[in-house]
């Protein structure tokens, strides 16, 4: 037995400021779960390694940032999911990699995408602060030469001096550091960029797959035996200058990323994902993380879009908020109809007839004047005698108040009370 009325309530908050307060809130909410789940809060990857996060010579964040401005779909990964991705998977390992794992990865990648190795030579040595040197630059203390004991040991790489240029069919450039040039040769592998003296820089191995988009900027020929169109390529570049920060800063050399990078992720989906986790930067996986990957990125979607026309409809629905009325409002006839209404539910009608035949009696008395020292009976038979002086017809008060006390069920009760409230009335007229 409650109401409202229209009544407001006054709000500090304006209609609008309060919306704009509520999507402020939960656009900053969303926004860091997603750069928990993409991982920004780990800190930069700038730490002067030859990876796609490293800014120093020996880096590769110029061209993946070229690649990603040309509209290349291009990630930094930290996570081993990637590997099971069939875009082009670019890995930068360090010297110290362990070949067992990265022939893992390799064999792991053949039936999944295309997977392109740049091997390391240079040795990137920090630059300090007080040297004139800013976070992730590095001075190059020289080249090492790989030992990668059972991993594609098909291939021999070699260092070779004074090869001062490049060439890759109709495209050629300057190599950065010509005193210091990484080569490989094997009978399997197919050239794509070679040196002035014709050695290899970067080529892919002819494993008998069919990667049309490579053949077409190859320098040579893959043998064409045992044919197979499920496998992908493995791309090897074994000159680093080619691609790292040293080497992008020469246009010829971002000319050439781009045609050798588009063509190998041809072979996959088109996207491009530079590995961080064989440089020490791996992360593992994380609820948040795979409520922003797809396929659960659409169920997150749906979730924030059913919150925010949950949050719409509350908004419009209930409005300001309003005073509330008494559970029991003042005045008499109130008060009455919530006796009655407790009485009601409670079951407890024949509890009343005594009472309220009593009560009748007593009205009457006081109207005709009857002595108020005569006992019920004496009373109910004066009230008798009234009626009969009167000439009124039908039961006497005595048999109309004794039938009420006697009545049980809550017809009966509610029909003999109504018939003595009318000789009451008939008789106080």
């Amino acid at each position: 037995m409650t109401g409202h009325s229209t009544a407001t309530v006054q709000s500090p908050f304006s209609r609008r400021g309060a919306l704009a307060l509520v999507l402020f809130g939960a656009i900053v909410f969303v926004a860091l779960l997603w750069m928990i789940g993409a991982g920004m809060g780990g800190g930069s990857a700038n730490d002067g390694g030859g990876h796609a996060g490293g800014k120093g010579l020996n880096g590769y964040a110029a061209l993946a940032a070229f690649l990603e401005r040309r509209g290349t779909p291009v990630r930094k990964s930290m996570n081993e999911a990637t590997f099971d991705r069939p875009g082009l998977l670019v890995l930068t390992p360090p010297h110290n990699v362990d070949p067992a794992e990265l022939d893992r990865i390799v064999a792991r990648r053949h039936v999944v995408g295309p997977t392109m190795i740049v091997t390391p030579k240079w040795i990137g040595v920090p630059v300090r602060d007080q040297d004139g040197g800013r976070k992730g630059w590095v001075r190059l203390g020289g080249p090492v030469a790989l030992d990668w004991p059972g991993f594609r040991d098909d291939i021999s790489l070699a260092m070779r001096t004074d090869v001062p240029r490049w060439s890759a069919q109709d495209l050629q450039g300057p190599l950065p550091a010509p005193q210091s040039v990484q080569s490989g040769s094997g009978a399997r592998l197919v050239p794509l960029v070679t040196a002035s003296d014709g050695r290899v820089l970067a080529g892919y191995i002819d494993d008998g797959g069919i990667y049309p988009a490579l053949e077409d900027i190859a320098l040579g020929e893959p043998s064409g035996e045992d044919w197979n169109d499920t496998t992908y390529p493995l791309i090897l570049v074994f000159e680093p200058d080619l691609f790292d920060n040293y080497g992008m800063a020469d246009k010829a050399n971002a000319l050439l990323a781009g045609r050798l990078f588009g063509a190998a992720a041809e072979e996959g989906d088109g996207s491009i994902a530079f590995d961080l986790t064989l440089n020490g930067h791996a992360r593992s996986a994380n609820l948040l993380t795979l409520a922003f990957t797809p396929p659960f990125l659409a169920a997150t979607l749906c979730l924030l879009i059913a919150a925010l026309v949950a949050g719409w409809r509350a908004f419009l629905r209930f409005g300001p908020p309003l005073r509330q009325e008494r559970a029991i409002a003042f005045g008499k006839r109130a008060l009455v109809a919530n006796t009655a209404g407790l009485i009601r539910r409670a079951r407890r009608l024949h509890l009343l007839t005594g009472p309220y035949a009593d009560a009748a009696r007593e009205r009457l008395c006081r109207a005709l004047g009857v002595p108020r020292h005569l006992d019920a009976r004496a009373g109910e038979d004066a009230i008798d005698r009234a009626m009969a002086a009167q000439g009124l017809d039908g039961p006497p008060f005595s048999a109309l108040a004794q039938g009420l006390r006697e009545a049980k069920r809550p017809h009966d009760i509610i029909g003999k009370a109504m018939t003595l409230h009318g000789l009451e009335r008939t008789l106080t007229r």
